[in-house]
């Protein structure tokens, strides 16, 4: 019986490469326990009317169980943990649908179906490890076993290589026909950096060129910029007037204590994981510290004046913009502050890019994601790039492409509270600096008279085998001349 079942398979696969088509013959009517002589096919010329409608139904019905694979998504990464299932056994799925959540030391990665089907089997439970190169799940196709063999020997190509696959940052899933995707590619467009405006966020020919049209300098008409990135509504509406007098402010919310009244043992997942390595390899750097004070006054009033017009673009406005671009512009002129070097500490590589970040407190723990190429953005493309990447901090979504490739980094410890801090290098980095919280200080002017001034400290860190204490002061100097009197930032914007 097993013969005739795999006879009347291997006929079916034969019609299927040769495209024959038998309008008479019904799939339907077919059983695996009949014997081999009804199977029995010969190729006259009835048979080159049969039905490919029906053959369709019965290779559907029949498709191939396919095991998907975790791929390699870079950073040499081999393992990452299973936050959250999308699907369940029995699920139907299509192309782009979410299956799972995981989450390596690196960022968070949503993983999507490269196939339609059904899900036959979940190989990891939530928080379990899995493995790169091994099943994620097992999918009953529905394409034919020829496409499905092609397509099972190919790799999903890594997350290094950005946005060709199927398998993307959380809330950033490229979704895009092969001919968008052939058009970035042609003009060297990460997919993840475009907005998609087709149905669920799919990216759309008009999309690449209007991206295009922005990284050549050409000016994009007001909705592009509300449709960029809104702000998220917490934020939104705590930009709205409101009628309350502004000193009446709703009492600070205690956090319950996290108490559960015996020994408690996990192991190090994902970010923490992280920064353990992280901070070990700080450790070998020697850290020179150097603190100065800086009078805002002059900001905190152009800021003023600035946010309503930026609101109205959709984006929100905040002083480290200021602070990252002013520092782009030091890095300039100090490009040492700007560079790496090897483990041997051998040679340095002063990098072209000012790809500066922003130190974060999410919820997962401490990350680092940073901006790219700030030396070619404007303020308010700092400040766009920084309202997407604090919405995808605050929602855990922060992906690879966000936290990788940073060549320099400000911590803003004064959203929380603190004026001082003794920053930690994040290597292969060679500089940082932390910002403590804008306060209003009494400060005497020019003429010898006690005004109220807005102080701002901000400790620096450096890595003191390659920068000595000069140029570090030297660079602080500037940047802070920079946001002591904003405007003669217009001198040196490009």
């Amino acid at each position: 019986m097993a013969a005739v079942t795999r006879g009347s398979f291997t006929v079916f696969r034969l019609l299927l490469s040769q495209q024959y088509r038998r309008r008479c013959f019904r799939l339907q009517n077919f059983r695996s326990d009949r014997t081999l002589q009804p199977l029995t096919f010969r190729c006259d010329k009835n048979l080159q009317m049969f039905s490919s409608r029906t053959l369709h139904t019965a290779v559907v019905s029949r498709g191939p169980v396919v095991q998907f694979k975790l791929s390699d998504i870079g950073e040499g990464i081999m393992e990452v943990t299973v936050k959250e299932w999308y699907v369940k056994e029995g699920d139907k799925v299509s192309q782009f649908d979410s299956i799972c959540e995981v989450q390596s030391d690196k960022a968070s990665v949503t993983i999507t179906s490269r196939y339609d089907g059904v899900i036959k089997k979940l190989y990891y439970d939530v928080d379990a490890t899995a493995l790169v190169g091994k099943p994620l799940v097992d999918i009953e196709t529905e394409s034919s076993s020829e496409v499905i063999q092609e397509e099972d020997v190919v790799e999903t190509p890594a997350m290094a290589r950005e946005e060709h696959t199927h398998q993307e940052i959380k809330g950033h899933k490229t979704q895009a026909t092969p001919a968008v995707r052939r058009l970035a590619m042609e003009n060297n467009i990460k997919l993840s950096e475009v907005v998609g405006t087709g149905k669920d966020g799919r990216i759309l020919k008009e999309d690449i060129l209007n991206y295009l049209a922005k990284q050549t300098g050409a000016i994009l008409p007001p909705t592009l910029f509300q449709e960029i990135q809104p702000p998220p509504p917490a934020a939104a509406a705590a930009a709205r007037p409101v009628s309350t007098p502004a000193a009446v402010k709703p009492p600070p919310t205690t956090p319950r204590p996290v108490f559960t009244g015996k020994d408690v043992t996990e192991p190090l997942k994902g970010f923490h994981k992280a920064m353990v390595k992280t901070m070990n390899a700080a450790l070998k750097i020697p850290h020179f510290g150097y603190c100065d004070e800086v009078d805002l006054s002059r900001l905190v009033s152009l800021r003023a004046e600035l946010k309503s017009v930026t609101e109205g673009r959709g984006v929100r406005l905040s002083y480290m913009p200021f602070f990252i671009k002013a520092a782009s512009l030091g890095l300039l002129h100090f490009p040492i502050l700007n560079a790496s070097v090897d483990e041997g500490c051998q040679n340095i590589t002063y990098k072209a890019s000012h790809n500066i970040g922003l130190a974060m407190d999410t919820s997962q723990g401490l990350l680092v994601p940073n901006v790219k190429n700030v030396q070619l953005l404007s303020v308010f493309e700092v400040a766009q790039e920084l309202n997407r990447l604090q919405a995808l901090g605050a929602a855990g979504q922060l992906g690879t492409a966000d936290l990788s490739g940073g060549t320099f980094t400000l911590s803003n410890i004064g959203s929380i509270g603190g004026t001082y801090a003794k920053p930690v290098i994040l290597p292969p980095e060679v500089a940082i600096g932390a910002l403590g919280k804008i306060q209003i200080l009494p400060r005497f002017d020019a003429g010898g008279q006690v005004v109220r001034a807005h102080i701002m400290n901000v400790s620096w860190s450096a890595d003191h085998r390659i920068i000595d204490g000069a140029t570090m002061c030297r660079f602080s100097n500037l940047w802070k001349e920079y946001l002591e009197n904003p405007a003669s930032m217009m001198l040196d914007l490009k």
